[in-house]
């Protein structure tokens, strides 16, 4: 039996799988770190520079492997650092468990040093479950719903451990009376999909459309060959939300890519021109972006009930896994003849990829690098079961947009919640999930500041344990918060605010040098296609720090009206770049008609 309820809180996790936690060190969970080291190697405790870093590996860890994340920090500050990361995880429906030290059960409502109300301050990021565990027996049952919960509604759940608590004798399971509880280990998932008759009127409205979309997200991983099956069936073309970016490899003919700001001009075209809508896995949350309410019929299919037509106003919502459906669901259809609708989005898709490569061949200004340059580059070079994170910002515009998925290929940034600063700890989350598989993380200049940098410290402890140490940070060096200031132009038409803007020129590339990683740098062109192949040679974890130019126009796929009339503002407002601006976006629209 355990010694301690640590001890027994750690042969409990054993029981759910748990071989990693992700965590940093304080007194309020000293019980526990004790345990592990009694443990010895049954787990890989990997100690990140900061509990926000932890957090984001987790939610990382979960998105690559399907698994649960669990994250640990101590009491007060510590569990206040885990909010950001658990918020990204439960935004986008990620199973994630917290565990976090407390004070005292003598201390408590004593306004004791390091004293929080964790119940309700995680009440929300883990509304579904948070729980204290005020005596050791309550452990057992804890561990179980904390788990259940998180697995069966991808969420985030919390395990709140006074300090005390953690120390006193282990009480495996209270005695059999009333009032306790006695729970077991394990989830097995159902296999849910709709009844014959649903999906019966699915394949009716299907096989009436003259021109199918599908849009596909992250909800539909693990479907891939279905969907490509249907797509076929009904000469469709294929979207992807941002999520579900490694969900169908962009080698295919009829696959048009991201959509939305970040998107595509086929995934646009497809939109606007689609007589029926086909959405599998996705909460894809811009509306206009859709065929509008009229133009198009609508199915959609997901495994979760809230959230089904809240994007488009579906003729049918289907509750069900998205393979299972499909595969029934394919039975039913009859393959279209008339290859039109398809054979125009398969030009739509090739011009499109004609365009992309001739922006990128584009020069920057100030004899500065196109950032869309170095994402071009590095596309054909990304191994087949290479594993990708994108941060928020610029970098996730050339993520969406350049980057070709593979079949095996997986790649993950922070979707619903758009924080700045998960892309390097994504990157660390699957290089612990997968340490034979080469990882490539892109961030701009101001999240590594943020935090990534914090990231590269947790990189330089453990890359020698990987078996494989390829692991590649991207940092677009811009002097800018790049994606802030685009919107300042073209959402509310006013000139880039260079208080809040200017980014410090920190030498990442001289850093990662200074702390055993090795560091590269993109300067001019020719860098891009040495350093991209020297990156990948290397016998170490790399930073790519490319000086890129911050006036490279990000394009939507569909400019309306007003965005344009408050870049327009913007320019005769006084923006300090404004001539450059101009020459860039003229190049690029240009591009868009006559790519050469």
């Amino acid at each position: 039996m355990a010694a301690t309820a640590s001890d027994y809180l750690l042969e409990r996790l054993s029981e759910w799988n748990v071989e990693t936690i992700f965590g940093y060190p304080g007194d309020g969970i000293n019980g526990i770190l004790v345990a592990l080291g009694r443990a010895g190697k049954k787990f890989n405790f990997i100690q990140a520079a900061h509990e926000e870093i932890a957090a984001f590996m987790a939610c990382g860890y979960a998105k690559y492997t399907g698994k649960v994340g669990v994250c640990m920090a101590t009491s007060g500050p510590g569990a206040i650092h885990l909010l950001n990361g658990l918020y990204d995880a439960k935004l986008d429906h990620q199973p994630v468990v917290a565990i976090v030290g407390q004070s005292a059960r003598t201390a408590l409502g004593g306004s004791y040093q390091q004293e929080v109300d964790l119940q309700n301050l995680f009440k929300d990021v883990a509304s579904d479950f948070v729980q204290t565990a005020m005596v050791p027996g309550q452990l057992r049952h804890l561990v179980d719903r904390a788990f259940r919960i998180a697995l069966s509604q991808r969420t985030v759940t919390c395990i709140i451990i006074p300090k005390d608590v953690q120390e006193e004798e282990a009480v495996e399971e209270e005695a059999f009376k009333h009032n306790t509880i006695h729970s077991g280990p394990g989830y097995l998932p159902p296999l849910v999909f709709p009844p014959d008759e649903q999906l019966q009127k699915a394949a009716d409205i299907l096989n009436a459309g003259k021109k199918v979309a599908i849009l596909a997200g992250a909800g539909a991983r693990g479907a891939t060959d279905e969907l490509i099956e249907v797509a076929d069936l009904l000469g469709a073309g294929i979207a992807k939300a941002l999520l579900g970016k490694d969900v169908v490899p962009d080698d295919l003919p009829f696959v048009t890519g991201s959509i939305g700001l970040l998107g595509t001009k086929p995934s646009w075209d497809m939109m606007t021109g689609c007589d029926t809508l086909l959405m599998v896995g996705s909460s894809f949350p811009y509306s206009e972006f859709l065929p509008k309410p009229g133009q198009a019929r609508g199915i959609q299919i997901d495994i979760d009930a809230k959230m089904l037509s809240i994007r488009f106003p579906m003729e049918l919502p289907l509750v069900g896994d998205s393979k299972e459906t499909l595969k029934r669901l394919a039975k039913l259809l009859k393959r279209k003849e008339d290859r039109g609708w398809r054979q125009e989005i398969e030009k739509n898709i090739g011009d499109w990829w004609k365009v992309v490569e001739a922006r990128s061949r584009q020069d920057g200004s100030d004899n500065l690098l196109n950032p869309e340059r170095v994402f071009w580059e590095l596309s054909p070079k990304l191994p087949d079961n290479c594993i990708l994170a994108a941060d928020s910002g610029s970098s996730a515009n050339w993520y969406a947009r350049d980057l070709k998925f593979k079949r095996g290929m997986l790649g993950s940034l922070s979707g619903n919640l758009a924080t700045m600063c998960p892309g390097v700890p994504y990157a660390l989350g699957a290089k612990f999930a997968y340490p034979d598989r080469p990882v490539v993380a892109v961030i701009g200049d101001g999240a590594m500041e943020m935090l990534g940098n914090n990231g590269l410290i947790t990189i330089a402890k453990y890359w020698k344990e990987w078996s494989n140490h390829q692991l590649i940070i991207l940092v677009l060096k811009n002097n800018d918060l790049n994606q802030v200031s685009w919107e300042m132009r073209i959402e509310t038409g006013d000139p880039r605010y260079e208080a809040s803007q200017d980014v410090f020129p920190f030498p990442f590339a001289r850093y990662a040098e200074i702390i055993g990683l090795k560091g590269i740098k993109m300067e001019k062109v020719e860098d891009i296609e040495r350093g991209w192949a020297e990156a990948f040679a290397a016998d170490r974890p790399v930073v790519v720090e490319a000086r890129t130019d911050p006036n490279t126009f990000v394009l939507p796929p569909h400019i309306t009206l007003e965005q344009a009339k408050n870049f327009t503002s913007s320019l005769l407002k006084g923006d300090a770049d404004r001539v450059e601006m101009v020459k860039q976006e003229t190049k690029s629209i240009l591009q868009g008609i006559l790519p050469h």
